[in-house]
This record gives C-alpha cells, sequence and structure tokens, in this order.
C-alpha cells in the first residue's frame, strides 16, 4: 500500500478514490473517520492509498489529469441517460446507477 495523497478534507479525497477504483485502480482511505475530529491534526489527515505499487505512476496521472480537467457547475443539474435521475453538474457518473454523464446540456450518448 502507498499513499499519494494527504489531505485534510475527505471531500477532496473520496471522489480521486471512486475515480481510479473505476478505472481499475484499487485504493484504501486511510484515516477516512479519524478526519471527524477538531482540530485535524496532519498526521490524522485522510491519506488516499493504492493497494498495488505497479498502479502508483497510472494513478498519479490520471489524478493530474482529473484536477486539471474543466470542471461543470454544481448548481446545474445533469439528466443521467440511463435513469433519469438528476446529479450535479460537477459529478461524471450519477449517484444513483453509476452511469457515465455528459457535460451539462449535452444530448445523452447514443
Amino acid at each position: 500500500m502507498i499513499e499519494i495523497l494527504r489531505e485534510p478534507d475527505l471531500i477532496r479525497i473520496a471522489p480521486l478514490s471512486q475515480m481510479l477504483e473505476a478505472a481499475g485502480i484499487r485504493t484504501f482511505i486511510r484515516n477516512e473517520h479519524v478526519s471527524v475530529t477538531e482540530p485535524t491534526l496532519p498526521v490524522f489527515s485522510p491519506a488516499l492509498c493504492i493497494m498495488d505499487e505497479g498502479d502508483h505512476q497510472r494513478a498519479l496521472e490520471l489524478i493530474r489529469e482529473f484536477e486539471e480537467a474543466p470542471s461543470g457547475n454544481p448548481d446545474e443539474l445533469v439528466k443521467c441517460p440511463a435513469c433519469g435521475e438528476e446529479s450535479p453538474g460537477t459529478f461524471a457518473q450519477c449517484w444513483s446507477c453509476h452511469g457515465e454523464l455528459g457535460p451539462a446540456g449535452s444530448p445523452p450518448p447514443r
């Protein structure tokens, strides 16, 4: 297990973990529940870890691409082409069925 990112805010780490898992990279969030204490000490901050050392470089590249990609508008809702549920414009996957979402206002994929 290799730590690749430590953040005081789990909200930043959780989506990255989900994105890596979707790409086939097994992850683990260390200190996931400890971080709810105030104040958070850096040593107890949530840490995103990957399980396979061989995925290290690929994981870093995916995170960099994810962070550099333009994000959607969180106030705009995107309708899932698979199940019809609406998700915030910043989501890449439907919160309900985990289907792929296109950019807000884009037609569903054919």
